[in-house]
């Protein structure tokens, strides 16, 4: 199995989890997986993360489940006609590291029953996406909270866009959770600007 795995969750969706997951994968040249992709098949987040890395060494491992449905994971599987249990979820075998990128936020249903919190083991070491915006704090420490209330393992925050000082002082404080540092707003994204993160990141992502 994996030397080291690391979980990628969000405060919400679109808060820039593809793009860190891309960073921490290229700052360790771990394998990727999504282990659900809900629509957009031809333009996936596995896509989207191999046209962020530079090294030969990742491996993208293929979803569990391929979803044809831009919905919530439990939706979309139910319009499939699949049903999505996360103790039948496989990993991929993988002497490498490994990040793992999740679906949404962490209470994003895959069932009735489950959520992406679910698929989160106890050895992963999770790392939250947050991004500031009017209810930011409150769905960051919200996410801390269940995680650390589930037993999980947070290895700590990573920001993503401009800079907001007051927010990112009051989650640190109130959560007691490492910061990893920022991914900014920058004009674009490409191959060239991800190896500078991860560059730049690379030993805060050392456990």
């Amino acid at each position: 199995m994996a030397k080291q795995t690391f979980f990628i969750t969000g405060i919400s969706t679109e808060v820039g989890k593809t793009l860190a997951s891309a960073i921490v994968t290229e700052a360790l040249e771990a394998d990727y997986w999504k282990p659900i992709q809900a629509g957009d098949l031809e333009h996936s987040d596995t896509h989207k993360v191999k046209d962020f890395i530079s090294n030969s060494k990742t491996q993208f491992h293929p979803n569990a489940f391929s979803l044809k449905t831009p919905m919530s994971p439990h939706a979309a599987a139910a319009i499939d006609g699949v049903q999505i249990i996360s103790a039948e979820v496989k990993r991929p075998e993988t002497k490498n590291n490994l990040v793992i990128e999740g679906a949404g936020g962490l209470l994003v249903p895959i069932s009735d029953t489950e959520t992406i919190l679910d698929l989160i083991k106890p050895q992963d070491l999770v790392i939250v996406v947050s991004r500031h915006y009017l209810g930011s704090i409150n769905h960051t420490l919200l996410t801390i909270d269940k995680l650390k209330q589930a037993g999980k393992t947070i290895f700590g925050i990573l920001f993503s866009g401009a800079e907001h000082p007051t927010t990112e002082a009051v989650i640190a404080k109130m959560s007691g959770v490492k910061i990893i540092g920022r991914i900014d707003e920058e004009p674009y994204f490409d191959k060239m600007v991800v190896k500078e993160y991860a560059d730049l990141l690379r030993d805060n992502f050392k456990s």
